[in-house]
């Protein structure tokens, strides 16, 4: 059975339906992200159908996921009650139509509505932030994955204002009457985006993740790496994303060099808890083995490209073709595999835990299919490696386009075991889950605001 840690209070977290509501909506933001680049490549879809599909992929499942992730485990971990029930509720149903409004406003050419749309998501984003943080600021002391979380939540609030006012540019000529220029604020948008908000809660969940399902603890040159992580990284972003925005290259240079190490040694800190893991392999370790490879290859081809020019658009997200290293091999991986085990765990607590003792329940890795896991780990690795060599090297051209076929069919294939989880397990149905009342979301008697 997937490991039960046996100090965590989960009692401190909010109700079954808050968390899974937000990641059966990301899986969701996940499948209409790849049908839309899998429309985009056979059909050329008109309008800004690339910035649709980087918002619906990156801001709706990645940081949705993350949303139910930290709504989730902050609490739990930290053991403190969470600031508000009600907040975590409303947060999902404020992003979520937000960014589909923009999504389709992209699509469709219609850029006067994009600002209005993403008032929505900025204002769930910030309530997200507002009740995370106020939930964090009970903590007596942050320890290394709680610091990360306020570093994140910072960058959400950062990222969403600098959104806003590129999405207000569609309409009125705001920069007009700023001191950075929109191409500055496009690049520090997306910097605090993806490394700071997105990476930043990666490493800050797999310091407590990689540790505790491997059964390992830090020791000799981990601590060395997760020194230089945790001051070097944080540093990084900022000076990358303010280097950006104002136009500087020294500031840009020094902060892309300290993300580079700080994500290289990472790489080394989570690959040495896979070899000296004393638990069964899972399909949370199996992705987390090629995130940890991902992140070693990432960093050694970034850093020649930010040292020599970190303002280029073709060096935005990385060196030269590496956006599919970094968003499927490490982001990707990274999601896939966590949502493997909170799912089915979060199940598993209320639906079987107090059974314990009385008559047989499953064990945790028995609520999803082995061979669905074992399939879509297949798709989407070989998609994954398909779309980066095809990235690297000159390939045929029906590589590309093959392999985001294979990552599709393995991102419908994950989708569809995770579900199962929810149709067969769960104590309410899928609608039940995403619909459940406000009222039975709260449950009074518990609710901490």
């Amino acid at each position: 059975m997937s490991i039960v840690p046996g100090d965590i209070d989960t009692g401190q977290g909010p109700p079954m339906t808050v968390p899974l509501r937000h990641f059966v909506v990301a899986v969701g933001f996940l499948v209409g992200a790849t049908a839309l680049a899998a429309a985009d490549a056979a059909l050329g879809l008109p309008g800004l159908a690339g910035l649709a599909h980087v918002h619906l992929l990156l801001a709706g499942w990645v940081c949705i996921t993350i949303m139910g992730a930290m709504t989730q485990f902050v609490p739990v971990w930290s053991g403190v009650a969470l600031h508000s029930r009600r907040l975590a509720t409303a947060q999902l149903w404020l992003v979520a139509p937000g960014l589909l409004g923009m999504a389709g406003s992209f699509l469709l050419g219609a850029l006067g509505w994009v600002h209005v749309f993403g008032t929505l998501a900025l204002v769930g984003f910030w309530t997200f932030a507002y009740n995370l943080g106020r939930t964090l600021a009970r903590v007596d002391g942050l320890d290394v994955t709680e610091a990360h979380f306020a570093f994140a939540l910072t960058s959400f609030v950062a990222v969403t204002t600098l959104g806003f006012l590129l999405a207000l540019s569609y309409a009125t000529p705001v920069f007009a009457a700023l001191p950075v220029a929109r191409t500055g604020a496009v690049s520090a948008h997306a910097t605090l985006a993806v490394f700071g908000a997105i990476l930043t809660t990666v490493f800050g969940a797999l310091y407590q993740l990689a540790t505790m399902f491997t059964q390992t603890e830090l020791h000799g040159v981990d601590h060395h790496c997760c020194r230089v992580e945790s001051y070097g990284y944080p540093t990084g972003v900022l000076a990358l994303a303010v280097g950006r925005l104002v136009g500087s290259v020294p500031l840009a240079r020094v902060g892309g060099a300290l993300v580079c190490l700080a994500v290289a040694g990472f790489a080394v800190l989570l690959a040495r808890r896979l070899v000296e893991t004393r638990v069964d392999w899972t399909p949370m370790l199996s992705r987390y083995a090629v995130v940890a490879v991902a992140m070693a290859a990432w960093s050694l081809l970034t850093a020649p490209a930010w040292l020599t020019d970190p303002l280029a658009l073709a060096y935005r997200f990385g060196g030269p073709d590496t956006v599919h290293l970094l968003a499927l091999g490490v982001v990707g991986f990274v999601v896939l595999g966590t949502l493997y085990h909170i799912v089915p765990f979060i199940v598993w607590v209320h639906r079987y835990s107090d059974l314990l003792g009385f008559e047989d329940v499953p064990m945790i890795d028995d609520l999803y299919g082995d061979r669905l896991a074992a399939a879509d780990f297949g798709l989407f690795s070989a998609g994954t490696a398909g779309l980066v060599a095809a990235d690297l090297l000159a390939l045929p051209t029906v590589v590309a386009p093959l392999s985001g076929a294979l990552v599709a069919a393995g991102t419908v294939v994950f989708a569809a075991n995770l579900l199962s989880v929810l149709r067969n397990h769960s104590p309410q149905t899928l609608g039940g889950v995403l619909f459940a009342s406000a009222d039975r979301d709260q449950e009074p008697s518990e609710e901490a605001v």
